[in-house]
């Protein structure tokens, strides 16, 4: 089997695991997203612990960039405690499509933190971007449901995250070093809100859903690594747009939900923004920008 073919696999696979994790996060809305944090963190640390070379075993979380693992992993919890809460309020396809704008803050924050030159075809897709996150989150805002800022302080958490991962990976830091800190520190992020209430004792049901939780989302990150790894981003980056497909199935089976004409129009304008960011980074051989890091 060629690299091609089993990047392309990985990349469906993880989009799978991404979706059934969403899924389990709205299903289990009883709950604080401190405390999902937190068992996202602790289950997902067990497929990390396997990608750690055995010789690394004894001493595998030294490392000299404390500042940008700790701006990467502040960065990171930040976004992902925002998904989760605009899982738990929206409709999985308006969050899934919002967060394809995340290239978009990249872009931009590119610009500030790495000192990159963006020309007319990346400034179109931008703009294309923004219109897209209208289209979706606009009705909401006009009906005072706030909730539609989640998505978009994930994409801004996304976008820092991305820079700082730029910049571990230039000082030669290992993924695994990089999703070993995230995971640590997102744990911690989510004991500290213990003093704030809502945490709940699960039962054995709930307990098993917050375990898989943790392991879909590490699995998910880890598989969409590899697939960046194996294949060419030509052939794996519409792959990841079937996420929006399995948002819209299992939000209309599962919760019922059925997206808007503006949810529709919107993902539309940030798919093809999103892929004319791709298309121009891919060209210019620059790092692979992966979407949905949690």
């Amino acid at each position: 089997m060629s690299k091609n073919i089993l990047g392309a696999l990985c990349m469906v696979a993880s989009v799978t695991f991404f979706a059934l994790m969403d899924v389990l996060v709205k299903v289990t809305h009883d709950y604080a997203v401190g405390e999902i944090l937190f068992f996202r963190a602790l289950f997902g640390f067990i497929p990390i612990f396997f990608l750690i070379p055995k010789k690394r075993l004894k001493n595998f979380y030294k490392t000299k960039r404390w500042g940008l693992h700790f701006y990467r992993s502040l960065f990171g919890a930040i976004a992902m405690a925002a998904i989760f809460i605009a899982l738990r309020n929206l409709q999985l396809a308006e969050v899934t499509a919002m967060t394809f704008a995340g290239p978009v803050f990249v872009t931009l924050l590119s610009i500030f933190f790495l000192n990159e030159k963006v020309r007319a075809k990346r400034w179109s897709a931008v703009g294309l971007g923004f219109f897209g996150v209208l289209f979706i989150s606009g009705p909401g805002f006009e009906s005072m449901n706030y909730y539609y800022i989640f998505p978009i302080i994930f994409c801004i958490g996304f976008a820092a995250v991305c820079i700082f991962i730029r910049k571990l990976t230039l000082y030669g830091e290992s993924v695994w070093l990089i999703a070993f800190y995230f995971t640590l520190t997102s744990g911690l992020f989510g004991l500290a809100t213990i003093p704030f209430g809502g945490w709940l004792m699960p039962s054995i049901n709930d307990f098993i859903l917050l375990v898989l939780i943790g392991i879909f989302g590490s699995v998910a990150n880890l598989l969409l690594t590899q697939s960046y790894k194996l294949a060419e981003v030509s052939l794996t980056t519409p792959l990841k747009y079937l996420s929006l497909v399995f948002a819209i199935v299992f939000g209309f089976f599962i919760f019922q939900e059925i997206p808007s004409t503006w949810t529709i129009f919107g993902s539309l304008l940030i798919v093809i923004s999103s892929l004319i960011i791709f298309t121009r980074e891919h060209s210019l051989k620059k790092p692979v920008i992966m979407p949905r890091q949690q």
